[in-house]
């Protein structure tokens, strides 16, 4: 994969479709906290926009801060996280948060080398804090920005399953030098491959970079690697393990395992699934066959 040669045509038609199209975030707005896009960059990680505002907003209202967050015991983060998915993140921003009371004075580190200190911080996710919350010139990389990449400039319908060295290298090429163009441009792209160069039915006649685009140009060659399988829910210890924590989070003192028994799941499955809730830290086994969420403050 080569960058492409009108780099300069390819920022301004992207910038200026940004800038007619772009959704009205609360994370985005001039006067979001540098906390409340670390927030959102961690709830957004496997999950729509649509999903995750209402309950950012919640979250923030609140826990304004890392030290409010800090100051809680980590399950009332994993009860306020709901339905999101993926409830190891909620561990992971209570963790962040206790971090930065301890080592930052209660703010989140403002650069990509400092936030990838913070336990459970990434790659991807240190990038776009920095850019995001303190305009930092960095290179930030997700899924919508290597799809629309893979398109535009390589010509193939997907990127690999993996960030390649090749990726990472036409990414970086392409972010403009100033560093607040840079951060328009690092947002701008993302937004494009969520609203319009999505994975299964791109718009092609509504993308402003439609005529530099190396796969339309090719005929929209099918995707020659491995065979891209949608994420199954029913049935799958994925569905037992929320329904287990909905248990848990509906309840204001810890939980007899007789209610926990009741979920619906394959013989040995649910108790699999409750095993591996205690061993990610997101249930709490108590004596006398009770569980709660981890750490609370709650009569046992």
């Amino acid at each position: 994969m080569s960058a492409s040669p009108s780099t300069s045509a390819l920022h301004e038609r992207v910038l200026e479709w940004y800038a007619a199209q772009a959704r009205d975030l609360p994370w985005r707005r001039p006067d979001a906290s540098p906390w409340g896009v670390f927030v959102s960059e961690i709830m957004l990680q496997q999950t729509p926009v649509a999903r995750v505002e209402p309950v950012w907003r919640a979250w923030m209202e609140r826990w304004p801060d890392p030290a409010a967050l800090a100051a809680e015991p980590p399950g009332e983060a994993v009860r306020a996280w709901g339905r999101l998915g993926y409830p190891r993140r909620a561990l992971r921003l209570h963790a962040a948060a206790t971090a930065m009371v301890a080592s930052y004075g209660g703010l989140v580190p403002d650069t990509e080398e400092t936030l990838l200190t913070l336990p459970g911080v990434g790659t991807y996710t240190a990038a776009a804090v920095a850019t995001f919350a303190f305009g930092e010139r960095t290179v930030v990389v997700d899924t919508n920005v290597r799809r629309v990449l893979a398109r535009v400039v390589g010509g193939e319908q997907y990127p690999p399953r993996s960030p390649t060295r090749a990726e990472l290298a036409v990414a970086a090429a392409l972010v403009p030098p100033d560093p607040s163009a840079a951060r328009r441009w690092s947002v701008a792209v993302m937004e494009l491959g969520a609203l319009v160069c999505s994975a299964r039915a791109p718009r092609c006649g509504d993308c402003p970079v439609a005529a530099q685009c190396r796969w339309r140009a090719t005929g929209h060659p099918p995707h020659t690697g491995a065979p891209r399988k949608g994420q199954a829910w029913a049935g799958t210890d994925r569905m037992v393990r929320g329904a287990l924590l909905a248990i848990l989070r509906a309840s204001d003192a810890p939980v007899e395992r007789s209610a926990l028994d009741a979920v619906a799941a394959e013989p040995g499955q649910r108790e699999r699934c409750l095993d591996s809730l205690v061993a990610d830290g997101l249930v709490e086994p108590l004596d006398h066959g009770l569980f709660r969420l981890p750490g609370e403050r709650r009569a046992s």
